[in-house]
């Protein structure tokens, strides 16, 4: 299915657009809330990471590349999974809104990864990506507005 329409989550906070940048960019707040087996994390074009997470009795081998930076208001990077076919891309971008810091994650690419697999449904990555940014996130940078 060529064309899905992106999967894209909102998250508005009473935190500072600096504070937020940092808890989505420095690798120490990253592992608090998004990844505990990230070893370095950096947002600068060019920058590839990999580490692997066990989910569900099953090992993914993640590969992230930093592909662009527009520092404490937009990055994107690209992920795949070694040794499985697809390739996608998430953008994190922060605005200034009353009393904080609205961010905004789109996700695209999940048509590229295999259909049969229940890993990679729409409904599968929406429920992780709202657990990440609405649950885990959230509860890190403290109170909404």
């Amino acid at each position: 299915m060529t064309g899905m329409p992106p999967i894209v989550v909102e998250l508005s906070v009473a935190a500072s657009r600096q504070a937020v940048w940092k808890a989505i960019t420095d690798p120490d707040e990253m592992r608090r809330w998004y990844f505990e087996q990230m070893e370095d994390f950096q947002p600068r074009v060019g920058f590839e990471t990999r580490f692997t997470v066990r989910h569900e009795g099953r090992d993914y081998h993640h590969v992230w590349r930093v592909t662009e930076v527009v520092p404490q208001i937009k990055i994107t990077y690209t992920w795949n999974y070694e040794g499985l076919p697809g390739e996608g891309a998430t953008t994190w971008e922060l605005a200034e809104s009353d009393g904080g810091t609205t961010l905004t994650l789109t996700n695209t690419g999940l048509e590229s990864f295999p259909r049969n697999d229940p890993a990679f449904s729409r409904e599968s990555c929406e429920g992780g990506w709202r657990y990440f940014i609405r649950e885990r996130l959230a509860h890190h940078l403290g109170p909404h507005p």
